[in-house]
């Protein structure tokens, strides 16, 4: 069971999702500013947030940014704002996932498991692929989520991180923008290919050189070439 902190400044809806959550098993924190959401992730370092766009004092997408500057924890946006460039704009600066409200308590519920489960999956990896990947001037450790390029340890976002890996476990294998976005976002995801491509950009923005090994296949998707 996880420790979610949900960031919401609508009391009931918080107080709401608090009991979906702990009826499921997890512990429920609750900030209803960006501010105070800030101290008790830095404090209780929660394994998810579920964190609302629009918030009094700073919005999400700045306690978005502040939080990228020191964490990696998944995060769950929610937004009454359903533009295509907004919902962009969210996983440009670090969200894993995509709500827009009105939603339903059962596809929220969905979405943090399946978030909670790519996780799980990624930081209890087995002995077979537990060993560090090294290509050429990439090494990955998959035990610690740890990833260097060029010697330099890099800051990637758990979205990010599964991505390169994926990619780097199989070298020169294309892969398609729906395969990616089911391996990474799950079955249920309707963010679209943008938040592929979206991501892929950010990636080779913070691997330097190394970035280039990430080459696009056209009318395909991506592939990690050797």
């Amino acid at each position: 069971m996880a420790t979610i902190l949900v960031v919401e400044d609508e009391h009931e809806l918080a107080a709401l999702i608090r009991r979906q959550l702990e009826g499921a098993g997890h512990t429920a924190l609750v900030a209803h500013d960006g501010q105070t959401a800030l101290l008790i992730a830095a404090q209780a370092r929660p394994d998810l947030l579920i964190l609302d766009w629009m918030l009094p004092g700073l919005d999400g997408l700045t306690v978005m940014r502040r939080l990228r500057e020191r964490s990696t924890v998944p995060v769950l946006m929610l937004t009454a704002r359903d533009d295509e460039a907004d919902r962009v704009l969210g996983l440009e600066v670090g969200a894993d996932d995509y709500m827009t409200k009105p939603f339903s308590l059962r596809e929220l519920m969905a979405r943090v498991r399946a978030i909670l489960r790519r996780v799980e999956l990624l930081t209890r990896p087995s002995e077979e692929v537990a060993a560090p990947l090294v290509l050429d001037r990439l090494r990955i450790d998959p035990l610690a989520r740890r990833v260097e390029a060029n010697g330099e340890l890099l800051e990637l976002t758990v979205k990010e991180y599964d991505l390169l890996l994926l990619l780097a476990r199989h070298p020169g294998r294309s892969f398609s923008r729906a395969y990616l976005l089911d391996q990474i976002w799950g079955a249920d995801y309707e963010g679209g290919d943008r938040s592929v491509d979206t991501h892929i950009v950010r990636l080779r923005r913070k691997l330097g050189e190394v970035g280039e090994r990430i080459a696009t296949v056209w009318g395909v998707g991506y592939r990690y070439e050797t």
